[in-house]
């Protein structure tokens, strides 16, 4: 019955985090370029009573052994970078990436990158993130601009009020070999790590990169049905794991009224 404690509290403890994931999720739900996560389980050791296949005193096979779990806890928590849906913004500088990549921006002197491509311009009109972090390569706009031009390949070109066009120079996208390897810091951004491995550029559309998509925002990939859904299960199973921490406390309390 001591098992049957600890083991429920371990799935209390571990539904307590799959809770926390979720609702990380639907708060990010509009959050433009944000990946949701999903929460990982392992069962723990499991106590051998009876090894199968082991013999009995009179030579016969144990067909059957006995184990005892000890419970689960979370192993990891998955981002998954499955394309988000596109809203269309019709802001020049709104950027979206239609298949696989990253853009590439400059924090605190740190490459990190994102798949939010709602940039602005700073006062010394440079291309940034909403947090002031710049696109990398950096591009700085033309001051007698009127028009910006980005193409699928990620060709920047700047039309002043003539109508002459000057390009200046192209958008390259970065993928990783275990995208789910990444390092969250927040903002958006992502830093590689030695799981994710070293980031690969590319020009957009070549070497099975994305293409950038101008005028729209890449918004959540979060599904509020299916977060929902998961909410309820994980709610059901904390709800069971207590029961059983109920259940297995009235037996102790059986056993200790026995002598009286």
């Amino acid at each position: 019955m001591l098992r049957g404690l600890w083991s429920a509290a371990s799935g209390m403890a571990a539904q307590k985090m799959n809770i926390d994931v979720i609702a990380n999720n639907l708060a990010n739900v509009n959050t433009a370029g944000f990946k949701k996560s999903r929460t990982d389980f392992q069962d723990l050791m499991y106590q051998t009573v009876n090894q199968a296949g082991s013999e009995t005193a009179t030579g016969e096979q144990i067909p059957v052994g006995i184990q005892v779990g000890m419970g689960t806890m979370p192993i990891g928590v998955h981002k998954e970078f499955m394309q988000g849906d596109f809203q269309q913004t019709k802001n020049e500088l709104d950027m979206a990436i239609e298949g696989k990549g990253f853009f590439k921006v400059l924090s605190n002197e740190e490459e990190v990158y994102t798949r939010s491509g709602n940039f602005k311009l700073d006062a010394n009109r440079n291309i940034v993130t909403p947090n002031g972090d710049k696109l990398q390569p950096e591009m700085t706009i033309p001051e007698n601009t009127v028009t910006i031009k980005i193409d699928s390949d990620g060709t920047v070109t700047a039309f002043d009020p003539e109508g002459v066009g000057a390009s200046l120079g192209t958008i390259e996208l970065y993928s990783f070999p275990n995208p789910a390897g990444l390092f969250s810091r927040g903002h958006n951004l992502y830093r590689s790590t030695d799981a994710s491995g070293e980031a690969v550029n590319g020009t957009p559309g070549s070497e099975g990169m994305g293409t950038v998509v101008q005028g729209f925002v890449e918004v959540s990939n979060v599904d509020v049905v299916q977060e929902m859904v998961d909410m309820i299960m994980a709610q059901r199973a904390y709800e069971i794991n207590s029961k059983a921490i109920k259940t297995a406390d009235e037996m102790l309390a059986i056993v200790n009224n026995i002598s009286r």
